[in-house]
């Protein structure tokens, strides 16, 4: 985990090398520091001239101008490494998930990769500041100022032997105890990001059914769990205080009381004041760099279980791979379904689909229907790749889609999926998608076909016109009609519509089919719809029910001989009703 972690610094590796130099450094000047000084008491006890006095205050003044300049650097360094690394693990992690399947998403929460991205690397990179700097300085000023205590104080400086195991195992406790209930914390954080993500992008049908009340009872719920695992952590990690607070209050006592003693009955011979005045100081270095230590103890413990989320993400590879040797073209639109079976799980007791086979040839308009759960949309998204054949090959221009390059199969199918999403952005932009290169005509043309350009046309910005996140400020059939003219500028050997009119009205959608029909005669065009005025025209329609195909005919073949396709028929035609009851 530390090692993959560890990538991520790449080029901040300087920044993260130098911090501990300079952080040494800092350290160095400041235990220096009070020997000089315990010589420079010692010199004035003596009667010297001010002349020493000035020649020591002045290497005073220098050691403390080095080990501010020292500080100084390593806190710049410090704060470059750890926002760098932040911003490269965030960067990471989001090109990493851009490379999930469907399969992959699906094991992750939306709420759960937002948490990961903001408040896990908030957390590593708060975490990694202070392990390159404090964990450093903390340590070396506990070393150095123990060494110097020994020099300056011999056997009272032993007394930090004995209160540093006592501290450690402490700390080992209190670590054992909160480690379970940060990994249960941050499961919490999830729900409750989940909760704020549902209520935000529903807030309309929250204000239409007067559910403010009952969403915000949910939300303190999930609030008040996080509460009470986090305020349960903290106090096992509040124990760290008292205990550091009496192993301090304990050293400090026995340092004077003993060292008092000393001066007093030995009459300065084994310990003068200087070297008393320098020990305190020690004493209190050290003693300040445990209750660091304490500090970045807390810091990471809080920081393990979030790395070990990110590491999670970073570690997750994509299901679907190129093959060693890809096809970058594709022949043509036809397709083959050859005994399909899928599940969306290996350990999954129940089949999306079951032994589907279905020949569509180039250029053919092919309808879909069936009932909701009936797997039309499972169906046709393992056609550019979204999730793999489970038994069975989907062939696409006569080879099998694992044969393709990803991309070059993808860019060759163009998908309008039940929830069509618009990105904030103005129209040219979001059209653009489906082509970056596409001119100002070319937009132009694509929403004729789709039907878009009247209305566009209508906005006072025209195509220029911004459009707010998630497409808020366009009605269904426009969102739906932007979406079928982006698939239609990627000029795909394939088009897919998956229910993708069901906003738009009956006329719309007939001019829509009259188009595509029209002018994109050479591409396979696969309607999923519920109207069966939608698919009606269309070559073929495949009828689906629980994961297997019922039938495949004409409209008219069919509405002769499939219960399926006549109930669907007569419940939307009361014409047919009615010629039915006479």
């Amino acid at each position: 985990m530390i090692g993959m972690l560890a990538k991520s610094i790449r080029e901040y590796k300087k920044a993260s090398i130098a911090t501990p130099l300079l952080v040494s450094m800092e350290v160095v000047m400041e235990c220096i520091i009070p020997f000089l000084i315990a010589q420079l008491v010692n010199q004035i006890k003596g009667g010297c001239e001010l002349s020493v006095i000035a020649k020591y205050g002045l290497v005073l003044v220098i050691m403390a101008a080095l080990s501010l300049m020292f500080g100084a650097l390593a806190g710049m360094t410090c704060a470059t490494a750890s926002c760098g690394l932040a911003k490269n693990l965030r960067k990471d992690m989001f090109y990493n998930i851009q490379n999930y399947s469907f399969e992959n998403i699906d094991r992750f929460s939306t709420s759960s990769l937002v948490t990961r991205l903001t408040t896990d690397i908030t957390n590593v990179q708060v975490a990694y500041m202070m392990i390159i700097r404090t964990a450093i300085r903390s340590p070396l000023m506990l070393v150095f100022a123990f060494v110097m205590a020994v020099v300056m104080g011999g056997r009272m400086a032993w007394i930090f032997a004995v209160v540093i195991p006592i501290l450690g195992i402490g700390l080992f406790l209190v670590a054992h105890k909160t480690m379970p209930l940060f990994r249960k914390v941050f499961k919490k954080y999830d729900a409750l990001n989940s909760s704020i993500q549902e209520n935000v992008k529903g807030i309309r049908v929250v204000k239409s059914f007067v559910r403010e009340d009952y969403e915000e009872k949910k939300f303190g719920r999930a609030a008040e769990d996080v509460c009470a695992d986090f305020t349960k952590a903290e106090r096992i990690l509040a124990l760290n205080n008292p205990l550091m607070q009496f192993c301090i209050y304990s050293v400090m006592v026995f340092v004077l009381s003993f060292g008092s003693y000393t001066i007093i009955t030995s009459r300065g011979l084994d310990l003068d004041v200087g070297q008393f005045s320098a020990l305190l100081t020690y004493s209190f270095m050290m003693l300040s760099s445990l209750m660091m230590l304490s500090m970045i103890f807390v810091m990471i413990t809080m920081a393990g279980e979030s790395a070990k989320r990110i590491a999670e993400v970073l570690d997750e590879t994509s299901t679907l791979s190129n093959p060693e040797h890809p096809v970058y073209e594709v022949d043509d639109g036809s397709i083959e379904f050859d005994h399909v079976s899928f599940k969306y799980a290996k350990s999954a007791k129940r089949t999306a689909l079951t032994d589907v086979s279905l020949k569509i040839r180039s250029g053919e308009t092919i309808g879909i229907i069936g009932g909701t759960g009936s797997s039309k949309s499972t169906l046709v998204q393992l056609i550019p790749r979204l999730y793999d054949a489970t038994e069975g090959a989907v062939r696409v221009g006569g080879r099998d889609v694992r044969e393709y390059d990803l991309e070059t199969l993808r860019n060759q199918v163009a998908v309008v999926l039940q929830k069509n999403v618009l990105f904030s952005g103005t129209i040219k932009e979001n059209l653009r998608w489906g082509n970056p290169d596409a001119t100002d005509e070319e937009l132009v043309e694509a929403c004729r076909l789709a039907q878009a350009d009247e209305f566009i046309s209508g906005f006072p910005d025209g195509y220029d016109t911004y459009i707010e996140q998630g497409g808020t400020n366009v009605s269904g059939g426009q969102k739906q009609r932007l979406c079928i003219a982006r698939a239609l500028l990627k000029e795909p050997k394939i088009l897919i519509l998956d229910d993708s009119t069901s906003a738009v009205d009956t006329r719309t959608d007939a001019y829509l089919r009259k188009a595509m029909r029209e002018f994109i005669p050479e591409t396979t065009k696969i309607i999923i719809a519920q109207r069966i005025s939608s698919v009606e025209e269309a070559d073929r329609i495949v009828v689906m029910n629980g994961g297997r195909i019922d039938a495949v005919g004409t409209h008219k073949q069919l509405l002769e001989t499939n219960a399926i396709y006549q109930e669907v028929y007569y419940s939307q035609n009361k014409a047919g009703d009615s010629d039915e009851d006479k």
